[in-house]
């Protein structure tokens, strides 16, 4: 089967590691100014789980690469649907950085109006958001409307059945979304090897009939390139893509996960040398494409990004009991209009 169009190479694609020349300096600028944003708001939203302002964090410190390179890649009318490790790539969406963590506070289930920026909810539950990008995706398609769909997933997301089942759907209908698996080695403790024994996630791909692409997930150019052509060809009637991102899951699993029990510190050292933001940084110093001044700007612009999530967090919520209903009907039945008085009555004693 080598060579199989719906196969994905032997080795990542990646473009920083390369001789290749024709690179997007706008572009790939743009990609580290996303980067620098990503890694601040990972790093202010993890401190402020410290001091009790939120429940819990899954950090993608690490991993922004691809929260970067996807929410540059996706067109305004297209959908993103996230995990809930992906509050950064919400955030560089375009979603208001409080809302963007309101499910993670814990005092609502959810922070934005997913219709007016394009943007799904946190999936909390494995690969429940894959079937719901399949299922819009879809709809999309029977509208005749010009966009893509594109779902995030972790590694230890595609060991669930709705993962088989919405890559399957899409297969067979053809529908605009492309799968982006985040493979950061780790589905909480477990290890990838615990998990698959296939040559890699994107090879499962050809089983669907879709065409699997590996991609080195810490190579925000290669990963916006893939993206943005898989994301094309969607919207062209391509049909459904799977991507597989190699990166690395930095950060504990969340700020109440102890890594150091089922990993070791030489291996998150190693991954460390790798990390995608001063790699990056590097690449385009060494090209001419980034000066002092504009990583200055790119730093001012995180601090004022994470200022505004940490004094904004300080105010205390003031929840109204009547929000209970809302967004449950379209059509309020009587029971529950009766409920919402009773209650409404009781709150205003």
């Amino acid at each position: 089967m080598t060579g199989h169009p719906l196969l994905p190479t032997d080795a990542p694609v990646s473009l920083l590691d390369t001789a290749e020349t024709a690179i997007d300096g706008e572009l790939a600028v743009e990609l580290y100014r996303r980067m620098v944003l990503a890694r601040r708001f990972n790093r202010q939203a993890t401190a402020l789980t410290l001091q009790g302002r939120l429940s819990v964090y899954p950090s993608s410190a690490g991993q922004e690469a691809v929260a970067a390179a996807v929410t540059l890649a996706l067109a305004e009318e297209d959908w993103l649907f996230p995990t809930y490790r992906d509050t950064a790539a919400v955030v560089l969406r375009g979603v208001d950085p409080v809302q963007a963590v309101t499910l993670l506070r814990g005092d609502w289930h959810h922070g934005w109006d997913p219709g007016a920026h394009r943007v799904a909810p946190l999936a909390t539950p494995l690969a429940t958001q894959t079937a719901h990008a399949v299922g819009l995706a879809h709809a999309a398609a029977l509208a005749g409307d010009d966009l893509a769909v594109l779902a995030l997933i972790g590694d230890g997301g595609t060991s669930e059945g709705d993962f088989h089942e919405a890559v399957n759907l899409a297969a067979v209908f053809r529908s605009p979304v492309v799968f982006l698996v985040q493979n950061n080695g780790y589905a909480i403790s477990v290890p990838l090897s615990r998990q698959s024994a296939a040559p890699s996630l994107a090879h499962k791909g050809i089983g669907y009939g879709v065409p699997g692409v590996l991609v080195d997930g810490n190579d925000a150019l290669a990963v916006h390139r893939v993206v943005d052509e898989a994301l094309t060809r969607a919207r062209r009637g391509g049909g459904p893509s799977l991507i597989e991102a190699r990166t690395y899951r930095i950060d504990p699993h969340t700020n109440a996960d102890d890594a150091t029990r089922y990993r070791a510190d030489e291996e998150v050292a190693e991954a460390r040398r790798r990390d995608p933001l001063p790699r990056l940084e590097r690449h385009l110093r060494e090209r001419g494409l980034l000066d002092d001044a504009t990583v200055r700007a790119a730093s001012v612009a995180a601090e004022a990004l994470a200022a505004v999530l940490r004094d904004r967090l300080a105010d205390e919520p003031r929840p109204d009991p009547a929000d209970l209903f809302t967004h449950v009907y379209a059509t309020t039945p009587p029971h529950v209009a009766e409920q919402r008085r009773v209650l409404t009555g009781e709150a205003g004693r």
